[in-house]
Formats: structure tokens, C-alpha cells, sequence
């Protein structure tokens, strides 16, 4: 067996600072596309991108999931996956890109407490004062009755619980079937369950939203990449930390090139949620229990 070094704290965070880059990278160019394509052929786009990029896989891994008889899983996992994509997809387009970065903290926080209701695991005093924690965080962000919570906003809100009941599926998963092999399903899925959506609402897009829709499939495939070889660098405590700069970073890109106020409510909600998310991570660690809260990045597009 493999013995990951994970001894290389500096190369963890840099990995990991690549990792927000690429996100934010995703982030801002779907936003650069705006409202020209309904959110679920945008999604089904870039997933068509997606099977490109691993066909040389796909093959082996529908036998994989036959052979482990884990099919009513795969399916669970894209119809959640489905329903999240689109939803961000549309989050995207209409609400500040600092908005959609700090809500999607929240995915750890649907997973933490799926993972305690559906699996089994023990949800001490700890992960529930941080979740409280969270969602304080959460309602500084949008402040409901202070100011218009939108349907980008609920629907963002809605992506962060779905693409958080994707992660559970996938934990389930990773039980039978390796990284890889889970990932390749969630593309094919995802990209069939995608399909009828699309076409029912499409319109021809033009060769400049092609060619962004793939700039976004390449940096969320590459961000992928580095926050895999993030976590083989380094510990979740060591790398964590690092995901607050993401949303640094897309409140800078949307002041630059999109012109959105800096929202000092926004970092400081999305401050309180991430730090809540590494107390998790940092209290799990200390009692030498395998972190069962992922990092924001894990159930990315």
C-alpha cells in the first residue's frame, strides 16, 4: 500500500491557493457570461466538456460501478449534482461573485449534519456550536429584512444543500469505488441528466459563450487537480485555512471587472462560516478522528 507523505506544509498551501484561483477562475467567467443561456444548458455545456476530458475513463469505470452494484448511488449522486449545477449556474448570473463564494461555504454544514442524520456519525457539542456558528455567518451574508434576498440568492443557497447531499453520495461511493472512477460517473450522470433540461430550453449558443463555457471546464477540472494534490501534500488543518482567501479573491475580481461593491457584511460573514468549517476540521484532527467535513472546494462544479 501507498504511504501518502503529507509532511509538506508550504506545498499544501500552495496547491491549495491554486486550487482558489481556478474556482474564482470558474466563478468569474461564468458570471462574465451572464443571462445569454438558460443556467441548465450552461451547465450541460460544460459538462459535455467534462466527458471530453475523461473519456479515456469512462469505460472502465461503468464496469467498476457495475461490478461493485453501486448504480442506484451513481444516480442518487447526479440527480443531486443535476439540480445543484443548474441552481449555481443561475446563483451565478445574478447575484456578486463574493455572494455566490461566501454561501457556498455552507456546503461542509449541509454535509456535516447529512452525515450525522443519514450515516450514523456523532454530532458532538462542538460541530453543533459551529454550525450555529455558520449560519450566523450565513444570515450576516444575505440579512434577510435588511436588505432584498433574491431568487440568485435562494438559489444559491439551494446549490450549497445539494452539492452538500452529492458529497454524502459521494462518501458512500468511495467505499466501493476509487477518486476517479467516482468522478467519471458524476460526468456522465450528470451530463445525461442535464440533457433533456438543455434541450428543452435551448437556444444555439454563439462560439464565444463555447469557448467560455470551456475556459470554465478547464479551470474547474484543473482546480480539482491542485486540491487533490493539496490534501496529498498536506493536512485538512494546514489547507483549510487557505479556502478564506478564495472569497479575498472574488471580491476583488467582482470590484475589478464587474464593477460589484466590496460588501464588508460579505467577508465577514463568509469569515465566519469558514472559521467555524476549520475549528471542525481542527478539533478532528486533535482527537486524531478522520475529518468527515470537507473543505468548500470538494463538491465544486
Amino acid at each position: 500500500m501507498t504511504v501518502v507523505d503529507q509532511g509538506r506544509p508550504v506545498a499544501g498551501i500552495l496547491w491549495m491557493l491554486a486550487t482558489g484561483l481556478s474556482f474564482v477562475a470558474v466563478t468569474g467567467t461564468v458570471r462574465h457570461l451572464g443571462t445569454g443561456l438558460p443556467a441548465v444548458e450552461a451547465a450541460f455545456i460544460r459538462f459535455v466538456y467534462g466527458i471530453v476530458f475523461f473519456a479515456p475513463t469512462l469505460l472502465p469505470a461503468f464496469r467498476r460501478a457495475q461490478a461493485a452494484g453501486v448504480w442506484p448511488l451513481v444516480a442518487g449522486r447526479g440527480a443531486f449534482h443535476v439540480l445543484a449545477v443548474t441552481l449555481w449556474f443561475f446563483a451565478m448570473a445574478r447575484i456578486p461573485v463574493a455572494e455566490v463564494t461566501a454561501i457556498g461555504y455552507l456546503n461542509p454544514v449541509v454535509v456535516t449534519l447529512g452525515a450525522a442524520l443519514f450515516l450514523g456519525e456523532r454530532l458532538a457539542a462542538r460541530r453543533l456550536i459551529a454550525i450555529v456558528v455558520a449560519l450566523v455567518g450565513a444570515m450576516i451574508v444575505l440579512r434577510p429584512g435588511v436588505r432584498e434576498v433574491s431568487t440568485g440568492h435562494i438559489a444559491q443557497l439551494g446549490a450549497a444543500m445539494c452539492f452538500g447531499v452529492s458529497y454524502l453520495f459521494a462518501k458512500r461511493l468511495s467505499a466501493s469505488l476509487s477518486p476517479a472512477t467516482i468522478v467519471a460517473l458524476m460526468s456522465l450522470t450528470v451530463t445525461v441528466g442535464l440533457a433533456p433540461f438543455a434541450i428543452a430550453v435551448w437556444v444555439w449558443p454563439s462560439l464565444e459563450q463555447l469557448g467560455w463555457l470551456g475556459v470554465v471546464a478547464a479551470f474547474a477540472t484543473l482546480g480539482h487537480y491542485t486540491m487533490a494534490r493539496a490534501f496529498a501534500a498536506a493536512p485538512l488543518t494546514v489547507t483549510q485555512p487557505v479556502t478564506f482567501l478564495q472569497l479575498v479573491w472574488a471580491t476583488a475580481l467582482g470590484w475589478f471587472a464587474f464593477g460589484e461593491a466590496v460588501d464588508p457584511f460579505v467577508l465577514a460573514g463568509g469569515a465566519l462560516i469558514i472559521a467555524a468549517i476549520s475549528y471542525m476540521t481542527w478539533r478532528e484532527a486533535q482527537l486524531k478522528r478522520r475529518a468527515v467535513t470537507p473543505p468548500p472546494e470538494a463538491a465544486k462544479i
